[in-house]
């Protein structure tokens, strides 16, 4: 937006929840959300407890059950197993798994991946949100080699929930977002997926959901 043309500001939790509680009782719609708490290490260095404060607020609105519509995400390991061990949080959790990075000291992805890391995850979350890339290996041919990692991970009964389908930042070895996301959920199975584009990305499932009812 050009300077001056208008007055923005960042909408907080409790107003975002306030919002979805007035779309559900006006529409009789059931409404699921997905909060994510971002780089809790450093917030507790400053004296900040970003998880008993998102807990708090979501049990407030009314969500603190397994049952109830939300995903309780985060990449940081250590701070979900809190979650679910020292503040006793019944929701769903979902470990996000990122490539190795400079900004995430001492935590692997990789072994996030592997069978002892799902064995692990498996016993403090209810699923993983894992790169997209983690799911397959390109290969010359321009074919898709599946890692496996979906299968692993139901193995062990966690969901699996992708990241980030954009129709405008295909990852290698695909032509569209169409076949980007039939891939993810026709082949792969996966049970949900992160976009940029939900329209896109719904009209895709909608779709699926009619050709299986055929």
């Amino acid at each position: 937006f050009p300077p001056q043309s208008g007055t923005f500001r960042v909408v907080t939790l409790r107003e975002e929840l306030e919002f979805i509680a007035g779309l559900v009782k006006s529409t009789g719609r059931k409404v699921g959300i997905y909060p994510e708490i971002k780089r809790p290490a450093f917030y507790h260095s400053e004296g900040i407890d970003l998880a008993t404060k998102t807990l708090g607020l979501l049990a407030e609105f009314g969500y603190s059950k397994r049952t109830d519509p939300v995903y309780f995400q985060c990449f940081d390991p250590n701070e979900l197993r809190r979650v679910r061990k020292e503040l006793g949080s019944d929701l769903k959790l979902i470990q996000l798994i990122d490539e190795n990075n400079p900004y995430d000291p001492g935590i692997d992805y990789s072994r996030m991946v592997t069978d002892a890391g799902l064995d692990e995850i498996s016993t403090y979350a209810d699923g993983i949100g894992p790169w997209v890339h983690y799911l397959y290996a390109p290969a010359n041919d321009g074919a898709r080699q599946s890692r496996g990692l979906v299968e692993q991970a139901h193995a062990r009964k966690l969901a699996v929930h992708p990241w980030t389908f954009r129709s405008d930042a295909l990852p290698p070895g695909f032509t569209s977002f169409a076949e980007l996301v039939h891939w993810a959920i026709a082949e792969e199975g996966v049970d949900g997926l992160f976009t940029d584009f939900p329209d896109k990305a719904l009209a895709i499932v909608n779709l699926l959901s009619a050709r299986e009812r055929q």
